[in-house]
């Protein structure tokens, strides 16, 4: 068994393994503190997130990928941390989340999308000033004063993200378009995108305090739909409407 704790949106998790990858996914995040919470990964974990990995290959009509157990586990850790978070306020996210000047803005949309493109588009247009927080599952955290993004070691296949907390000014929805738009919208309107990308613990307490955490969340952010291209011009169109 491998033993090391981590520190991801201000929570000390223990993490227990039956190998050693995930350690080096998250040694960056590495802590001393004292520990809020521990996970374990067993045997039988390893082998519902095969279970799940095939499945949902095989929904897309694509072959399986064949991931070793090393790296089933890496998926197992992030999904036990995901379904206790919600008890301190915060939740797994998927989107591509970049900051500048200190302010961060969480792009999401359908897979495929284009996403990683669009932040990478920010980063092109913004030089220095821009940094990637996380290109793929970030934890937000609500509380009374705002929503707070938090990078992880899970940041996607690129690995585009570093060990940083900003402020989150606004989440956006992509929509692929020929020419590029931006639009303020509601909670309302942008309810269904959240609640498809938010991570959905199974257990029934946890998703009811996330649904109240989405809830918390769309009521304090900005909230805007983008039709975009792939050109530059996109992100400036973007971050002239959302910037502070």
């Amino acid at each position: 068994m491998f033993t090391q704790k981590y520190k991801m949106a201000d929570c000390v998790i223990e993490v227990n393994t039956l190998y050693e990858n995930v350690h080096q996914l998250c040694r960056d995040y590495a802590s001393e503190e004292p520990v809020d919470f521990s996970v374990t990964v067993t045997e039988e974990d390893i082998l519902r997130e095969k279970q799940r990995s095939d499945s949902e290959y095989a929904y897309e009509g694509l072959p399986a990928p064949q991931f070793s157990a090393g790296q089933l586990e890496e998926t197992a850790v992030y999904r036990k941390i995901a379904e206790i978070m919600p008890d301190y306020g915060a939740f797994v996210f998927h989107g591509s989340c970049i900051a500048v000047d200190g302010q961060g803005y969480l792009f999401t949309a359908k897979s495929g999308t284009g996403k990683s493109t669009h932040t990478r588009l920010w980063r092109e247009l913004f030089g220095s000033r821009a940094v990637m927080v996380n290109d793929d599952k970030p934890l937000l955290r609500v509380a009374e004063n705002g929503v707070t993004v938090y990078g992880t070691p899970y940041n996607g296949k690129h690995r585009l993200g570093e060990n940083i907390t900003v402020p989150l000014r606004a989440v956006c929805i992509l929509e692929r378009a020929a020419e590029n738009k931006i639009v303020r919208i509601s909670g309302t309107a942008a309810y269904p995108m959240l609640l498809q990308q938010v991570y959905r613990p199974q257990n029934r307490d946890a998703m009811q305090k996330t649904l109240a955490l989405i809830d918390c969340m769309a009521a304090k952010t900005a909230l805007f739909r983008l039709g975009c291209n792939m050109d530059i011009s996109a992100a400036e169109t973007a971050f002239d409407a959302m910037k502070p």
